[in-house]
């Protein structure tokens, strides 16, 4: 009984001192009680964005590191070793340790940066064997310079370093697809957050707008107007309409009030605005990273086609050659322009063919048909050529014998069908459904089809999901890929 008569007691105190307070005190203090909790809220919000934007930069550094590492480092290496081994190459020409220098330089980089205890375990991997395939390749220097030793080094090629190569190529996809699914985490908890706070706001304002109804019946009727005012936008805001603002006129307090409320909804606004940026920005880098990598790999091998064509006295194949090879950069280039000609396309996937026919003359023979009619609309640049290239590396030369390509193109209703066909060793019905699905959905491991996937993920963000590629196959017989776009010509918008 004596402490209910305390607390009684108590709040009969604190009341008379609130009704003795001036009416700029109470609304000072009425103020305070509302103030403060949003500024908790605001304050929350905003050191939670900025940790998670924190995490979130390293995972996006993370990958943007890890993506400098040459997804042909395997094939690359083997090769260089091989020319060594081979005696076709001198050691100090080929300077293979400077390989795995920039391969450690990498893996160290992300190891600093990286909080994903797995991404920590396959870089201590990782680093171990960059150690063994440097002291394999030193032994064959130390080889080299003692004598032949061909049949060891040989020996050492193949069941040492190309199996180093192929774990450390392996673990660094797996590196990339952990520090991507560590920012995919964060992005996940920041959605977790962002929803949790918009439904504490929703709380929160409505405690304050109830609030504010008890405060308009006791204080007096001159500042009911701007009250009920900023109600109304503080429901608003809590509906989702940050560009609602109050405006207040009359009272120095209540500007001051309204003033605040403007700014708080600001911050939320410009932090909501940023996030969202952040995100669409990621997305242009990822597709901006996706288009670069299907630029072809093949330069050094079109070199040295040149140079054995020289040496071998073909001057009319080396000049048409050098002039594939120029018609194909400068079609990939075309003034950095995103979109071109249909015919630019066919140009690029002309002198394309026309260079590996060269050195592949005897698997590879192709058709290229293109309709006139179309020649003159617009295509995503670099569209047909991954397709073209995926026909030749993943179906013709697998397969025994001549192999051909036919590259098609026409218009079909209010769209235009590109087709992509090849008779090689094509895919069983599991590798088929693998590939199908990992053309529109997160695939752990989509390296093999990369091509496939940058054209039909460029086609869907450019002109929606009702265009994109269509995949036929069959085992033993080929491979069928349709290439489905909108008409569109010159300064014409996208849809």
């Amino acid at each position: 009984m004596n402490i209910r008569r305390f607390f009684q007691c108590a709040l009969q105190r604190a009341l008379g001192r609130f009704w003795g307070l001036s009416m700029t005190k109470k609304i000072i203090l009425v103020l305070l009680l509302v103030l403060i909790p949003m500024a908790i809220l605001v304050g929350v919000w905003f050191i939670s964005i900025m940790r998670y934007n924190e995490q979130y930069g390293k995972a996006l550094r993370n990958t943007s590191v890890i993506s400098e590492f040459s997804l042909d480092f395997k094939k690359n290496y083997d090769y260089k070793i091989y020319l060594i081994v081979a005696g076709s190459k001198s050691y100090s020409s080929q300077d293979p340790i400077k390989d795995i220098r920039e391969a450690k330089k990498i893996v160290a980089e992300v190891g600093k940066m990286t909080e994903n205890e797995q991404s920590r375990q396959i870089i201590q991997v990782t680093k171990k064997y960059m150690d063994r395939l440097q002291q394999y390749t030193e032994q064959i220097h130390t080889n080299i310079l003692e004598g032949s030793h061909y049949d060891e080094n040989k020996d050492i090629w193949e069941n040492g370093i190309q199996s180093i190569t192929a774990s450390i190529q392996e673990n660094i996809l797996k590196l990339l697809y952990y520090e991507n699914l560590q920012g995919v985490a964060v992005y996940n908890d920041m959605q977790t957050m962002t929803h949790t706070l918009l439904f504490v706001s929703i709380l929160l304002f409505i405690s304050l707008f109830i609030f504010a109804i008890i405060i308009i019946t006791i204080i007096s009727k001159t500042i009911v107007k701007p009250v009920l005012d900023l109600i109304n936008v503080t429901e608003q805001a809590a509906d989702g309409n940050l560009a609602v603002r109050a405006d207040i006129r009359n009272g120095p307090e209540m500007k001051a009030l309204g003033y605040s409320l403007n700014v708080m909804i600001q911050k939320i606004s410009s932090l909501i605005d940023q996030v969202t940026k952040e995100q669409t920005m990621l997305r242009e880098a990822e597709i901006e990273l996706l288009q670069m990598q299907i630029n072809p790999h093949f330069l050094y091998n079109t070199l040295d086609t040149i140079v054995w064509l020289a040496e071998a006295g073909n001057k009319e194949s080396m000049i048409q050659m050098v002039e594939n090879l120029s018609e194909f950069f400068r079609s990939s280039l075309n003034g950095g322009r995103d979109i071109v000609p249909i015919s630019s396309e066919v140009r690029h996937i002309s002198s394309y063919l026309q260079i590996q026919q060269v050195r592949y003359q005897d698997i590879l023979d192709y058709e290229i048909w293109i309709s006139e009619d179309i020649e003159s609309y617009l295509i995503p640049k670099i569209t047909l050529q991954p397709l073209v290239e995926n026909a030749l590396y993943h179906g013709i030369k697998h397969k025994r014998g001549l192999g051909k390509i036919r590259v098609s193109g026409k218009k079909t209703g209010d769209s235009i069908l590109f087709t992509v066909e090849d008779n090689g060793i094509g895919m069983k019905p599991e590798r088929l459904r693998q590939v199908k699905e990992g053309l529109t959905h997160h695939h752990e491991d989509k390296s093999d089809f990369y091509a496939l996937y940058n054209v039909s993920e460029r086609i869907r963000l450019k002109f929606g999901s009702s265009y994109g590629l269509k995949l036929y196959s069959k085992y033993s017989e080929g491979t069928k890929v349709e290439v489905w776009l909108p008409l569109m010509k010159k300064n014409q918008p996208l849809s």
